[in-house]
């Protein structure tokens, strides 16, 4: 004869050994949420926790009273069915522990989310700005202004070569900011809603055209944490990862000394005689950066979507209107404006590569853009 309450405590003593098997925490652990590196995730992840449990015991004792009922209070065990009514100390027994318990979870996440969303003044504050597809900081207090951009490798993405083990979580330049300060950010989006998101932080905040969101974050230890956009914005949304790297005061001091210097440096190169070759050189690796996701390695581009630069027109014969697209974007299509993202050496670079690379240099004018021309350009937008 079927037996229900042995095969209930067969199947509770396995489920019990599955959880408490030492391959099965390490899995939990994988899927729980992170419990970060700043004093203000750990107390996230302790109210998640607390909740967790909660729920939990809410759980085992519903499905323990539904299991027990249907057991115990079968017709061949009860064949006079119960006659009774309400019971009114038992309504309000089921009125107000829900209540408590609301109340329970309530008064800790209410403080949590007071702390994480308190706006002060940081001792360093940085302008996160979210592009198609990639970030820009901007440190107001250090006068320190870059962008971050994907740096996995084209063929890992489509599947050519082994992924590597920060796969789509690794950029070129990542935020520097150095530990025990309180770090806030201002964050906001030149196109499209992103969302700035650090799991280790227990940061997570949109970055909204016309608005400002803050956040803010203070980190004990060095090392590098790394997130992700976690908003839809278009074809590359999987493709601008956030790494934060935390170091040292002294260290944070020696890097703005560098970054300082290396825009002093850039801003000289202005006035070099440029080559052609070194242009060519130099904008390849600018168009692997910023364009080939849009126009492809080979300049096809996307038909009907993204125009193909190999046998452009513009890009063959008119330098003029090669350069506006790039300065001011295309209103009403995805060609964004660089202006602002390319410094004047690499959006020459940048432009004399897509008039001399694909089979354009024997099909074109032949000219080249020097980054004498760009500084011209935007003085010129500036009288106008």
């Amino acid at each position: 004869m079927f037996n229900i309450r042995s095969t209930f405590i067969s199947s509770f003593t396995i489920f019990l050994g599955l959880i408490l098997s030492q391959s099965a925490f390490a899995e939990w652990n994988a899927l729980n949420m992170t419990e970060g590196v700043t004093d203000i995730s750990r107390e996230v992840f302790g109210l998640h926790m607390f909740i967790f449990w909660i729920v939990v015991a809410i759980g085992v004792l519903v499905f323990g009273v539904m299991f027990y009922s249907m057991y115990a209070h079968t017709k061949k065990k009860n064949p006079e069915p119960a006659s009774f009514h309400e019971n009114t100390k038992l309504e309000i027994l089921w009125t107000v522990i829900p209540f408590v318990i609301l109340i329970s979870m309530a008064v800790p996440a209410t403080n949590t989310l007071q702390k994480m969303y308190a706006d002060e003044e940081g001792d360093i504050n940085i302008q996160v700005v979210g592009y198609q597809w990639k970030w820009e900081y901007k440190y107001l207090e250090d006068g320190v202004n870059f962008f971050s951009n994907l740096t996995t490798d084209q063929d890992e993405i489509y599947n050519q070569t082994p992924k590597g083990e920060h796969y789509l979580l690794e950029v070129d330049e990542p935020v520097v900011i150095p530990t025990g300060k309180r770090i806030r950010f201002l964050i906001t989006a030149n196109d499209v809603i992103h969302s700035w998101w650090v799991p280790d932080f227990a940061i997570k905040q949109d970055a909204i055209p016309g608005f400002i969101n803050t956040a803010w974050t203070i980190v004990d230890e060095p090392g590098i944490y790394r997130g992700q956009c976690t908003e839809l914005c278009g074809k590359n949304h999987g493709f601008m990862p956030v790494v934060v790297r935390a170091v040292t005061p002294e260290d944070y001091d020696l890097w703005v000394a560098e970054k300082k210097q290396a825009a002093f440096e850039l801003a000289q190169l202005t006035e070099k005689d440029w080559t052609m070759e070194e242009l060519v050189a130099k904008g390849e690796g600018v168009y692997q950066m910023n364009c080939v996701a849009c126009h492809q390695v080979n300049g096809a581009g996307i038909p009907g979507i993204f125009p193909a630069l190999a046998g452009s027109d513009i890009v063959l014969n008119n330098k003029p209107r090669n350069v506006e697209i790039l300065m001011e974007g295309v209103q009403g299509a995805a060609m964004q404006s660089f202006a602002n993202q390319l410094s004047e050496v690499d959006m020459a670079a940048v432009i004399t590569y897509t008039r001399r690379a694909w089979g354009n240099d024997a099909k074109g004018d032949g000219e080249i853009v020097v980054p004498k021309e760009i500084v011209e350009y935007k003085e010129n937008k500036i009288k106008i």
